[in-house]
């Protein structure tokens, strides 16, 4: 399959997989997650990719913005809540590429993500992920 295909996932297609990501993680966490705006778009704008020092688009796949968790304070108010960022195309290319079925491929990068909201070193992240299966 072609990464230019038609039949590919669509933008809303894979926001529901990375929706029902985020609703299988254990409940003590997505009480903490509420807050945290979830979306897919096609690629990082150029302010994503310069923000975690990485000069190809297709390079990143998902993206966690805002303050984690264990560094906010009572006295935090910011404009914008936090975000996770899943990007299609280099996840399309990903999936193609590894075989590993898309779902999967998507819930891991949620759960990465969301565990840079925790604070999570890539240790506890992989605990996370494997709570959620």
């Amino acid at each position: 399959m072609d990464i230019r295909s038609n039949d590919l996932p669509s933008l809303a297609q894979m926001q529901a997989m990375a929706e029902r990501s985020l609703a299988r993680l254990p409940a003590r966490f997505r009480e903490h997650l509420t807050d945290i705006v979830l979306r897919v778009t096609d690629f990082a704008t150029p302010e994503q990719l310069e923000a975690v020092d990485i000069d190809n688009r297709w390079n990143l796949s998902g993206l966690y913005e805002g303050r984690p968790l264990p560094d906010k304070s009572v006295w935090d108010h910011s404009d914008m809540p936090p975000a996770i960022t899943l990007f299609r195309n280099p996840l399309l290319r990903e999936w193609q590429e590894t075989g590993v079925d898309l779902e999967s491929l998507i819930h891991h990068v949620v759960v990465h993500e969301a565990g840079h909201h925790f604070g999570f070193s890539d240790e506890d992240m992989h605990q996370l992920e494997d709570e959620a299966d």
